[in-house]
């Protein structure tokens, strides 16, 4: 074999690897489940199981000159709330800023603290910067968070003083730091400050799984570049995602939308990327995905990277089946471990489920459990002596929620592990209800037909059963599961269309949508057809089961690619590195034009110098990033936006300008 181009997709069940020749051909394709404890088993059993001989014709390491990875990790982990604390300093705002942009809610109980100091619009100094407050923040909190992130007062028009508080807390702490200017340009501090919030949590995921990655590949053998997939679906280098990993939120839909054009050979598509936690879905016109300008929009999180336009909603294969405030069955937006593939993991959990299933009575934890996800970061936050004691149950594998919480311990020490995505909860899933209905084998059917009769029979929070047999109740949950998808479609593409509705869904609307998506015959004088006009192409593991259902429901044309369920790995190797950079030129008096350069202001008394200066130091950062991501050749391209006001027999009033070059390329081969 020639030169040849491994894609790994790392999702919150499956790791998937792709061997592509250079043209983008797949060559081979495997899967492996995810292990989240060490996430290098799962991907070396994915790489190995690609490169093993077939036919008599093994692959050589020597011929591997690309790995691309794409993940789920870094968007899972802000759908599910999952990460670990850190602390956000403020620098020139009050608490005030919290309450904008969701800020506060991001951070949940992790620390914020506020001290003087930040910049005007122009870039001058507006108050001197208080180290003797970051001293003392340092002394309070730098043991007890695992990360910090930095916003100052317009931090973008100069960021003196969030480079001085960054060398601080390396120099005092040696923990990572995340600097708001470093991630986008633009202006809106809460938001800035929130990106910064999800960068910092998210640097511990991301060095974790290029630390697999690259361990695995060592083992191998195999010597060539590492890249990662950004939320727009371009590449950059291993090392700059260490460093930015909020810009691989949103990286698997990005490499679906690009493996699904690839595969499907179509230009026009809603490609519907099912994983085991999310369903992301994107529109591709003329060939080209929808991105959104304002940012990646994540369950609600509006960070200010630049993204595919993808509506993201938690619901999936492992989505959790529960019963809502309404007593309404829902799946998601959690993950749940599916009992089919925990008792095909671990023998001790069929009998005990077995158990459960068969006495007369329930209980309020009946057929869930816990598992141990992932070893704590260092530097991370110690256990309570309640979560300790949690986690010490959980040494030796998964425990029955019956058992963990026994004698009225209280949830809150376990809902926190959880929280923090140390700890996985395990139940029933639409996974369990496909084993179940027969339409998938891989894991333990009978584990799956315990945790249905169990829901069949249930009266939680119920005036009467919910189903009389457990086949019946895994019909229940697979047309929920079609039910929720189609909404999702029909919601997202109306948001591409500036139509969808703000605010929850009102009780006639989600009424119609319910019997648009339900199958034919169920009891109602009402027969609502509603149609997709673009196909739909489904990705993902679960799409072949599902989206033959929706289109037989809808009469819309859905494509399933031939190697689909990897799409999102197939993406990765096809892609290319885009690196951009923005420099504002403003004008802060009459003979003044001011250049916000990364380094700090620059003024120049003539507008034709700014300009050419600007677009020279642009293009040359835009060149080192691209190189940087892991860019072989690299063509640069500038562009210049002039903001005037135009006055009526008098000459035009400068207000700025705004220089963007950007460098492409493809990815440099080992």
């Amino acid at each position: 074999m020639g030169g040849l181009r491994l894609g790994l997709d790392t999702g919150g069940t499956f790791t998937d690897a792709v061997l592509c020749s250079e043209d983008g051909t797949v060559v081979r394709a495997a899967k492996a489940l995810t292990t989240k404890l060490d996430l290098s088993i799962g991907i070396g059993n994915a790489i190995r199981a690609i490169l093993q001989p077939q036919d008599d014709d093994p692959v050589p390491a020597p011929s591997v000159r690309l790995v691309s990875i794409s993940t789920t990790l870094a968007t899972n982990a802000v759908v599910e709330s999952h990460g670990q604390p850190v602390c956000l300093v403020m620098i020139g705002e009050t608490e005030a800023a919290l309450d904008r942009g969701g800020l506060r809610q991001a951070l949940g109980g992790d620390p914020a603290v506020f001290v003087a100091g930040g910049h005007t619009s122009g870039g001058d100094e507006r108050t001197p910067l208080d180290l003797g407050a970051i001293d003392a923040a340092l002394a309070k909190w730098g043991g007890n968070v695992s990360a910090f992130a930095v916003s100052a007062h317009f931090g973008t028009r100069n960021p003196a003083h969030e480079k001085q508080v960054r060398d601080l807390i390396l120099d005092r702490t040696g923990l990572p730091v995340t600097c708001g200017h470093e991630l986008s340009a633009n202006l809106d501090m809460p938001r800035r400050a929130l990106t910064a919030v999800l960068n910092a949590r998210l640097i511990p995921l991301i060095t974790a799984l290029i630390e697999a990655v690259e361990s695995e590949l060592a083992t191998l053998d195999i010597d060539a570049p590492l890249t990662v997939v950004k939320g727009d679906g371009s590449l950059i280098s291993a090392e700059t995602a260490r460093v930015r990993p909020v810009e691989t939120v949103l990286s698997g839909p990005a490499a679906s939308v690009v493996g699904a054009r690839h595969l499907s050979e179509r230009d026009d598509l809603v490609v519907v990327d099912m994983g085991g936690t999310t369903t992301d879905i994107a529109l591709l016109k003329a060939g080209r995905p929808h991105l959104d300008m304002d940012g990646a929009n994540v369950s609600g999180w509006r960070t200010m990277v630049e993204a595919i336009a993808v509506h993201t909603v938690g619901l999936g294969g492992d989505s959790e089946i529960r019963l809502d405030d309404e007593k309404k069955l829902v799946a998601g937006p959690r993950r749940a471990v599916p009992l089919s593939l925990l008792a095909h993991q671990f023998d001790h959990i069929e009998p005990v489920l077995k158990a459960q299933a068969e006495r007369a009575y329930s209980k309020t934890y009946d057929g869930r459990f816990a598992i141990r996800q992932r070893e704590p970061a260092q530097g991370a936050a110690k256990f309570s002596g309640s979560e300790q004691r949690i986690w010490d149950r959980l040494a030796d594998g998964p425990v029955a929620l019956e058992s963990l919480l026994a004698d009225r311990a209280p949830e809150q020490p376990l809902r926190r592990l959880v929280d923090r995505g140390l700890v996985a909860l395990c139940g029933f899933t639409p996974s369990d209800a496909a084993h179940v209905l027969g339409l998938h084998t891989a894991w333990n059917a009978n584990a799956a037909l315990y945790g249905a009769t169990m829901w069949a029979a249930t009266e939680r929070r119920a005036n009467m059963p919910i189903a009389e047999t457990p086949q019946a109740f895994a019909q229940i949950v697979f047309d929920l599961v079609v039910r929720q998808a189609g909404e999702a479609i029909t919601l997202a593409l109306l948001d591409a269309e500036g139509r969808a509705p703000s605010g929850k869904l009102g009780q006639m609307t989600r009424y119609l949508l319910d019997a648009a998506f339900s199958p034919a015959g169920e009891d109602s004088e009402i027969e609502l057809a509603l149609r997709f006009k673009t196909p739909i192409a489904g990705i993902g593991a679960p799409a072949a089961t599902y989206y033959p259902a929706l289109a037989e429901r809808t009469g819309s044309q859905v494509v399933l690619p031939r190697h689909g369920e990897v799409s999102n790995a197939v993406g990765a190797v096809v892609g290319g590195v885009m690196q951009s950079v923005k420099i504002l030129i403003s004008a802060p008096d009459e003979y003044t034009f001011r250049l916000h350069l990364p380094d700090g202001p620059k003024d120049m008394r003539s507008f034709d110098d700014a300009v050419a200066f600007g677009e020279e130091q642009a293009a040359i950062l835009a060149r080192q990033q691209a190189l940087s991501a892991g860019a072989g050749a690299v063509h640069v391209e500038c562009s210049r936006d002039d903001r005037v006001v135009r006055h009526a027999g008098g000459p035009d009033l400068f207000v700025e300008s705004t220089i963007t070059a950007v460098a492409t390329g493809r990815p440099a081969l080992g």
